[in-house]
């Protein structure tokens, strides 16, 4: 198969020269497959089998892209495709700048993030995982719903500068469980990624939602007051803010916009807590991550903080083209962040209800909802939702209800982090809408921020 697409690739090129046409092609292949559970169901089961074809064409200044949805068999249509967006270029407004095309120096191919394993789960080997994840915790008033997408994902790329063809093939599976209680609405989570077969847990999966399912089904429920609380956001939470700043905080483009929380008087300051050291890791398998980016670039390790530091911006082509700025070789479908662990030792919940705590702790798991208030501040607001708990000095704890989180990244990640844990969890923040394209950041567990500001508390689920 490998082979014939980029025979296939080639071809193209090959017609394009032959028309005067400069071209880039972008190849992209999934092999996807999701079951989905509802009310202790499978409402869903399904796959597909997708090719897509990015053609973009250059004049000059003037760029125009044509995607289709088609397949090997079809080289003619993918021609008559090419046609489309050489007759679309000629109507393009020129940029302001002067856009780079792909010019790979040498042919590139990265198969190491695929295992054939993983990429071909069966139905009912997805099923047994939810069986073995759940076993034991529905009732007539607890229902099992969730998610178990799983997949191949392959991207190909030549252009008319070059013959030599860039190659990546990776294999991923995201599982969400969620258990919810019938009549009260209160629900439970646990989420696990999967870079490969052995990576599948549901053992561990299961133990996180059975010691929320207890905690929820035997603690009393309660309104906490708003103001200030020592908080300990779970991995799928720090996750998510995480890919927060991506978009608003470290990307070069967004910065020259004026949608970033940053600027380049930032670089060499200390911005945040020295617990926190981010980098953009492309060794790191189980984050899907691209070893040469789409221009050819080869990737390394990329400091982004380093103990609070920030280091540098990262900038895909297409906005060092625009604003004049050096490429750092990160024009790549999703980056490969991890955030340093910390000397806490702590790796899961039960570890965490029984520390010694000198005062009350809120716990906060997910952040539901989240959006940006103000991105030239870093300002976010989101909603705990479901799973949260209150740790309570005396050794007890409180199910609080939905409460809400209005806060700075700057103050989150700052000089208010009080620790983070040793242990690290990879958190999948794919999304399931668009071209496959698997993604996972790697987080500590844990981290406590202490006086971080509640602002508003529910009265009930």
């Amino acid at each position: 198969m490998k082979e014939q697409i980029l025979q296939t690739l080639s071809a193209l090129r090959a017609y394009a020269l032959s028309k005067g046409i400069t071209a880039a092609f972008f190849y992209h292949e999934e092999d996807s497959h999701l079951m989905r559970f509802a009310n202790s169901a499978i409402s869903l089961n399904t796959n597909e089998h997708l090719i897509r074809l990015e053609i973009t064409v250059f004049d000059g200044k003037r760029v125009a892209s044509y995607e289709m949805i088609t397949d090997l068999g079809k080289l003619d249509e993918m021609k008559q495709g090419l046609d489309i967006a050489a007759e679309m270029v000629k109507h393009a407004m020129p940029l302001n700048y002067q856009p780079t095309l792909p010019a790979y120096a040498e042919s590139f191919a990265d198969e190491s993030g695929f295992d054939p394993a993983l990429g071909g789960l069966s139905g009912e080997e997805r099923l047994a995982y939810f069986n073995e994840a759940s076993r034991g915790l529905e009732t007539e008033e607890i229902k099992l719903s969730g998610i178990f997408s799983s997949g191949t994902n392959v991207l190909a790329q030549i252009s008319t500068q070059s013959g030599h063809t860039q190659y990546f093939k990776t294999s991923d599976a995201q599982i969400n469980m969620v258990l919810s209680h019938l009549h009260l609405k209160w629900e439970v989570t646990a989420e696990q990624s999967a870079q490969k077969a052995a990576d599948l847990a549901p053992a561990s999966l299961r133990r996180d939602l059975a010691f929320l399912l207890e905690r929820y089904q035997t603690e009393p429920a309660k309104q906490i007051p708003v103001g200030k609380y020592d908080i300990v956001l779970g991995a799928t939470a720090i996750g998510d803010l995480l890919s927060i700043m991506n978009w608003i905080g470290i990307s070069g483009g967004m910065m020259k916009r004026g949608y970033s929380f940053l600027s380049e008087e930032k670089v060499g300051q200390k911005v945040f807590s020295d617990k926190f050291t981010l980098v953009d890791d492309p060794t790191r398998l189980e984050t899907f991550p691209f070893k040469r980016d789409l221009m050819g670039l080869p990737r390394q390790p990329f400091p982004i903080f380093d103990k609070g530091v920030f280091q540098a911006f990262t900038w895909a082509q297409d906005d060092a083209d625009e604003f004049g700025a050096q490429p750092t070789g990160h024009s790549v479908e999703h980056k490969s962040l991890v955030l340093g662990g910390g000397e806490m030792d702590v790796s899961t919940l039960e570890e965490l209800v029984r520390l010694p705590r000198e005062k009350d702790i809120l716990y906060i798991p997910f952040l539901h909802y989240m959006n940006i208030v103000n991105p030239s501040k870093g300002l976010v607001t989101a909603s705990s939702r479901f799973g949260a708990l209150l740790l309570r000095q005396d050794g007890s704890l409180v199910v609080p209800f939905n409460v809400r989180v209005t806060q700075s990244l700057l103050d989150i990640f700052g000089d208010k982090v009080a620790w983070m844990s040793k242990a690290q969890t990879v958190v999948n923040t794919s999304s399931s809408y668009g071209a496959r394209n698997p993604t996972a950041i790697v987080v500590p567990t844990f981290i406590r921020v202490n006086d971080l500001e509640i602002s508003h508390s529910n009265t009930s689920y």
